[in-house]
């Protein structure tokens, strides 16, 4: 069963992708958005760069083009993908931002917009039974290029009951 809408920076995709994970998000989430700045940000790898090429080449992800971000984020001084997802998610109701930035995740919490990391997806995919292992999977998205903690990796290994 699906759950969730979510708004998606661009990190998360690029690892997804690259550790050939991304397949997954269409299938936890009901509906993935991806703002202009983040798809702008994940095509620049260019023609060669796998996330590039599975951003460009999928069905699943729908842009959004962002008009104007929220004040309030604004003076957090995010990059401009985390201003957008933030702004997004903050501006309808029922989305979660897809992010994995501390001071993205910080500012999220100021504004009671629900985030979910990256290793937080794999840990959804597997209570749906998309995958096997979280802690392989985690592995992968290292060798991928997320740093992620010992600590975190533990918990969410935790989380996923292995």
């Amino acid at each position: 069963m699906k759950s969730d809408r979510v708004v998606v920076n661009a990190s998360p995709l690029i690892v997804l992708f690259k550790a050939s994970l991304a397949h997954l998000l269409p299938q936890v989430f009901t509906e993935v958005l991806v703002p202009g700045a983040v798809w702008d940000e994940v095509i620049a790898g260019g023609p060669n760069d796998i996330a590039a090429q599975g951003l460009a080449t999928t069905d699943w992800a729908k842009r959004i083009d962002v008009t104007a971000l929220d004040p309030a984020i604004l003076v957090w001084n995010l990059g401009q993908g985390e201003s957008e997802v933030l702004s997004v998610a903050l501006d309808h109701s029922g989305y979660r931002a897809v992010i994995d930035d501390a001071a993205a995740r910080r500012c999220a919490r100021t504004f009671r917009v629900p985030t979910l990391g990256t290793g937080g997806v794999l840990v959804r995919a597997k209570r749906r039974g998309l995958i096997a292992s979280v802690e392989s999977s985690l592995q992968d998205l290292r060798k991928a290029g997320l740093w992620l903690s010992d600590e975190v990796v533990t918990l969410l290994i935790e989380q996923a009951g292995e």
